[in-house]
């Protein structure tokens, strides 16, 4: 995903990793335009916690796009134009 993510940076996409939001960590974020991206795996199963800290993260303006590791694994493509679209860019 890091690598795809990366090849956005000519659509004036800038990603980083392991971005601390608050109390929490987005996977990746991007600040302009305010989007974070987090990849869950088969045992991410704490819904109680991703809502709290999905809520965290709109509160404070960023939009928050969920993928799977088989999403990233099997269909990378889909998932960078689902983050292209919501960053605006299709």
């Amino acid at each position: 995903m890091w690598n795809a993510l990366r090849s956005l940076k000519p659509l004036g996409l800038h990603f980083r990793r392991q971005v601390p939001l608050g109390r929490y960590y987005a996977d990746f974020a991007c600040f302009h335009p305010k989007l974070v991206i987090e990849v869950d795996g088969w045992t991410h199963d704490d819904l109680e916690y991703d809502a709290a800290r999905d809520a965290f993260m709109r509160s404070e303006g960023f939009t928050v796009l969920r993928v799977t590791n088989d999403d990233v694994r099997f269909h990378r493509d889909d998932v960078v134009r689902e983050v292209l679209r919501a960053a605006g860019r299709l």
